[in-house]
């Protein structure tokens, strides 16, 4: 049986662990595009894809535009189109292979967040592409049709089985992953830290990151035990505390009590709240607001981020309302998506 060839676009290492939960469940897709090269022979690698800000951003816009033209060359020999996240990037690309292939079927997994803002590409989705694939099952009620809820793939890709026999006797600290929230929250956590001596604790860090960044980036962080795999060490913690995105929900699904911190810059956060209206930023708190208007977790934000209202957000969380809220949760979600991604790209 011919292998069904895909040209996939997942510029995210988060895309590209999605899409390596997909080929577990058929060996009949042949990869090619920009994918990470540990999946296959991409035509890009995904650390050739990266930028770090606007400034490298702008610089590399040219190529970009040469690297979606090289894509709409390749796909001249896909059966199907499969774009994961990146709408910058996979938006335009869209548009650029629909023109040039208008029977090709482009699926689109991972949709942008337009639920949080800019809700008029719904409109460009729907007309560059065939079958849109939603994670969240709010984010259908957004698009007019071709949008479907096929499940979340944390489901898939968080071993539920392997974790209920795991100890909980660590606190968890996840800073976050960019430089900027590392440095405005770590020093907090490391003062914390201190008042939680008695505890062990486990900071997580991106699995990306060199001995070398590592360094330079953290400073001295002996108090904590190290930890890249972050489903493992949420698992053994009885607690976390964490800057904020996918990783409230990771938590959330793998069922450790936490609180959100977060501190922005003072204009970004006056952009986000009083422009665009942003009235939470955990993933799991959108998330089960839009099912059932409950929350299931505090967030503290900006000023509120000191060390004595983080230890009472430890000691005061009602455990047994968050693992209720939890399996609320979870239930709303229902199922993993990459078994019926890798149906439909395949049938």
């Amino acid at each position: 049986m011919a292998k069904v060839k895909v040209l996939v676009s997942a510029l995210e290492p988060s895309s590209n662990l999605h899409l390596k939960e997909i080929l577990k469940h058929t060996d009949n897709i042949e990869l090619m595009g920009i994918f990470d090269k540990s999946l296959g022979t991409p035509l890009y690698d995904i650390s050739e894809m990266a930028i770090m800000g606007v400034v490298d951003a702008i610089k590399k816009l040219r190529w970009f535009f040469k690297v979606a033209d090289e894509m709409v060359a390749l796909a001249k020999n896909a059966d199907k189109v499969l774009l994961m996240d990146s709408s910058g990037f996979n938006l335009p690309l869209a548009k650029k292979l629909k023109k040039a292939y208008p029977d090709k079927k482009i699926i689109y997994y991972i949709l942008p967040q337009i639920w949080a803002s800019r809700p008029k590409r719904s409109i460009k989705l729907e007309k560059y592409c065939d079958r849109l694939l939603g994670i969240l099952p709010f984010e259908i009620d957004y698009y007019e049709s071709k949008a479907e809820y096929i499940g979340h793939p944390l489901l898939d890709e968080i071993q539920m089985d392997t974790m209920k026999n795991e100890k909980k006797e660590y606190i968890s600290f996840m800073p976050g992953s960019r430089k900027s929230e590392i440095h405005r929250l770590l020093p907090i956590f490391k003062d914390l830290r201190k008042k939680l001596s008695d505890k062990k604790a486990i900071l997580i860090i991106p699995k990306t990151f060199s001995d070398e960044k590592i360094k330079n980036l953290y400073g001295d962080i002996s108090d904590f035990k190290i930890e890249k795999e972050t489903h493992s060490a949420l698992t053994k913690s009885e607690f976390a505390f964490i800057c904020s995105g996918t990783a409230t929900l990771e938590a959330a699904l793998i069922g450790t009590p936490f609180t959100l911190s977060y501190i922005a810059k003072k204009v970004d956060f006056f952009i986000g709240t009083k422009l665009l209206g942003i009235t939470q930023v955990g993933l799991a708190n959108i998330i089960l607001t839009k099912y059932n208007n409950t929350k299931l977790h505090n967030e503290l934000l900006q000023e509120e981020v000191t060390v004595q209202n983080l230890l009472k957000e430890y000691q005061n969380t009602d455990r047994t309302i968050f693992k209720n809220k939890a399996e609320e949760l979870k239930k709303y979600l229902g199922h993993g998506s990459s078994s019926n991604v890798a149906k439909i790209l395949t049938n």
